[in-house]
């Protein structure tokens, strides 16, 4: 069966749970919560995260699909925002070589959480249909899980999943020394990457410091970018249901 993609707002309607109340998802995804610990002292106040993935198999088209949730409550927040930058793994090999993969610190301890049932999951549905194409999806919080996964399921699998993501942020992190060693081994990690980022959503500049970048954003948008504009989240960061936002992207 050759792959056969869906329309991009579909999988933002499907993996956001129709966060605009179009009643068009076609779909219900159904997250699976993973609680997690980062540190001494939220284990001494038994405080806790909470990772949310759904892995699941398309018949119809012959797909395993992955789905990471978006921000929910402020423990999320807590992540996306004050944890940044450390060492994902001590080094990996590219190119006869290692590399020192770095990401964002919250983000990463995130799928870090869920990584194994990740592995598993997808493996078990991998062994059960050989075949099928590998889909990896995410908005908001979750395009940044969903990049990280890819990541991993091409190193660790050798496989080239298809990303496709929304609200897009930027969870790897390259130095002076490693930046174009970083950006040529990221190229190579999906055999079709969409990380859908509107000029106006001021979300997908996050984090906005030097070295932070993701492994291809597609910048969308029906407006020009305007300071007014990155002021309204709530629009800009939810409107990806739209189909004419994809252009001759579809």
């Amino acid at each position: 069966m050759s792959y056969r993609r869906l329309p991009f707002e579909e999988y933002f309607l499907n993996t956001s749970r129709d966060y605009n109340h179009t009643g068009r998802s076609t779909m219900t995804v159904d997250y699976v919560p993973v609680l997690y610990t980062t540190g001494w002292i939220e284990r001494l106040f038994r405080l806790s995260h909470e990772a949310n993935y759904a892995l699941f198999y398309d018949g119809e088209r012959d797909v395993i699909q992955l789905h990471f949730q978006w921000t929910v409550g402020l423990r999320d927040w807590f992540a996306n925002v004050f944890e940044f930058s450390s060492k994902y793994y001590d080094a990996i090999r590219f190119k006869n070589g290692l590399l020192q993969l770095r990401v964002h610190h919250g983000w990463g301890n995130m799928y870090k959480a869920i990584k194994h049932r990740v592995r598993d999951g997808w493996k078990q549905l991998k062994e059960e249909h050989p075949e099928a194409e590998t889909e990896i999806i995410g908005w908001s919080l979750g395009s940044a899980i969903a990049t990280l996964c890819a990541q991993d399921l091409n190193y660790n699998f050798k496989i080239r999943p298809r990303l496709y993501t929304f609200g897009s942020v930027k969870p790897f992190k390259y130095v002076r020394r490693n930046k174009r060693q970083t950006l040529r081994y990221l190229s190579g990690v999906c055999s079709e990457c969409m990380n859908f980022a509107d000029v106006n959503d001021i979300v997908t500049y996050m984090p906005p410091f030097r070295g932070f970048t993701a492994i291809r954003t597609v910048r969308v948008g029906l407006e020009r970018r305007t300071l007014s504009r990155l002021m309204k989240p709530l629009k800009y960061h939810t409107h990806y249901d739209l189909p004419e936002l994809y252009g001759d992207l579809r």
